[in-house]
């Protein structure tokens, strides 16, 4: 519940810091991984169990093989705050240095971890949890990843201080003065205006059609998205740039009738508009790719995007688990990746950084549009589909993390889904307009592109990671001379 929808950040300081109370009295690192374990199952168990709908609801895998795909899904999750809490067990046995250097640093270093390994799932990453609040105020300069390490600090100081009631010699108000002061910086970091804007603000407008994700891509499917889709391209009004979700239609771009593509060509040059589309693009036959495509007024030259990191399981398939994909019936299964590098989409005076579904929950990915400063991105675009996991928590999570990528790089971020969450989020992560979940329509909107750079655009996750580092170095050091001295 720390999480979106409920946005209740002091729940995790709790939560952790009452699970790192329990391991600080807990000196095998076995015992200590097992209480981690136990943590991580009921925080994803719960958090993205909608996984479930994806592979029973769409993807038609049976009820008992759903669910205890689900269940692996999340222990193996789980494994990573196991891993956390048993490495701080057997690196220290001194509960100020396990509580306040070694637990913080490992709980944040194996959360990285989550995000990389694997291809990565840092979906409810402990950061996200403070895109509201005093450690907002660090997004920028630290990432997710160093909110992480505050957080989890901050946890293990109220660890700490819980214990220190009992009879240790060290003060809990001296840790209680620290977290405060640590707050109140992230607090005074809010007001700081690390970007600008630039240009003139431009009108938007994001469709959002509610194609049901069982009727998309059956028999019909093409002319449900046309009926969702196209009405609301002709009744659109006035707009510098119109967006439509990720696949929008059920067929490769080359498969489309051509009135279909008429329909989308007409936009910017019957009404003048920059359109971007999500689109499959089959090139060269049989490698498909999950794209971007973008039309500006009086230019017949697309310009594209292709998602580049992708999901396993739904987008590309592991090596061995070609039969588990086949049991889910995913349409479009394997698919190419884009190039690691590809410039922002140049449209309505902006220059628009596109990344596509899940991709935003890659911070260091998303720094890499940046690699061209004389192309640096004026906004972010996520198009998403999130019709796989119905009215889930998946959708108000997916806009948190959103919420995130736009405190770190400055830059405001437009959302056009499917199903939801259609939003526009300004360059301090607030959500400024949002159409309803599950339901038709056209979110118009104003957004002025950014300019410049924060701290995290510059640096990266190195710092935080270079701390993590030399907190854990720092840890072993201590307790090696402790042993000495023993």
């Amino acid at each position: 519940m720390a999480f979106a929808p409920w946005h209740l950040p002091w729940l995790q300081w709790l939560a952790l810091s009452g699970l790192f109370a329990l391991t600080l009295t807990i000196e095998r690192p076995r015992a200590a991984a097992l209480a981690g374990f136990a943590f991580g199952g009921g925080w994803f168990g719960v958090g993205v169990s909608w996984v479930y709908v994806s592979m029973h609801v769409y993807g038609e895998m049976p009820v008992l093989l759903a669910g205890l795909a689900t269940a692996g899904f999340c222990a193996f999750l789980a494994l990573y705050p196991a891993l956390a809490l048993g490495l701080a067990a057997r690196s220290t046995s001194t509960p100020a240095l396990r509580a306040l250097v070694v637990l913080p640093a490992a709980w944040a270093g194996t959360e990285w971890l989550r995000g990389v390994l694997f291809t990565g799932f840092p979906w409810l990453a402990s950061g996200y949890a403070h895109t509201d609040g005093p450690l907002a105020g660090y997004v920028p300069v630290a990432g997710v990843h160093g909110i992480t390490l505050l957080g989890a600090w901050i946890a293990g100081a109220l660890a700490l201080a819980i214990r220190q009631r009992r009879g240790h010699r060290a003060r809990p108000f001296a840790l209680l003065i620290g977290i405060a002061a640590l707050l109140a910086v992230g607090q005074s970091l809010r007001s700081i205006e690390w970007t600008r804007a630039v240009g003139a603000p431009i009108h938007v407008q994001l469709l959002q059609g509610n194609v049901p994700q069982n009727l998309k891509f059956a028999d019909g499917g093409m002319k449900l998205s046309e009926e969702a889709y196209l009405p609301l391209l002709r009744d659109a009004g006035k707009a510098d740039l119109v967006v439509l979700p990720e696949s929008v239609l059920p067929l490769p771009l080359s498969h489309l009738p051509e009135p279909t593509v008429g329909a989308l060509t007409d936009v910017p040059g019957r009404d003048g508009a920059a359109l971007i589309f999500g689109i499959f693009i089959e090139q060269p036959a049989g490698h498909y790719y999950n794209s971007a495509v973008g039309l500006a007024p009086g230019t017949g030259i697309p310009q594209r995007y292709s998602k580049r990191h992708l999901v396993p399981f739904g987008e590309f398939i592991p090596w061995g688990f070609r039969w588990f994909v086949d049991l889910m019936k995913m349409p479009i299964g394997d698919q190419q990746r884009g190039d690691a590098y590809q410039p922002p989409l140049r449209l309505a005076g902006q220059r628009i950084a596109v990344n596509i579904c899940y991709e935003d929950l890659f911070g260091a990915e998303i720094r890499q549009f940046w690699r061209d400063p004389a192309q640096a991105p004026t906004l972010l675009l996520n198009l998403s589909n999130l019709g796989w996991f119905n009215d889930s928590l998946a959708l108000p999570q997916h806009l948190q993390i959103s919420r995130l990528r736009a405190l770190e790089t400055g830059r405001p971020m437009l959302r056009a889904t499917n199903t939801g969450a259609t939003a526009i989020i300004d360059a301090r992560g607030n959500v400024v307009a949002q159409l309803p979940y599950l339901t038709r329509g056209v979110l118009n909107g104003s957004i002025q592109g950014h300019g410049g750079d924060t701290p995290y655009l510059r640096f990266g996750d190195a710092p935080a990671l270079v701390l993590i580092v030399l907190m854990l170095g720092a840890g072993l050091v201590a307790e090696l001379r402790a042993r000495r001295s023993r």
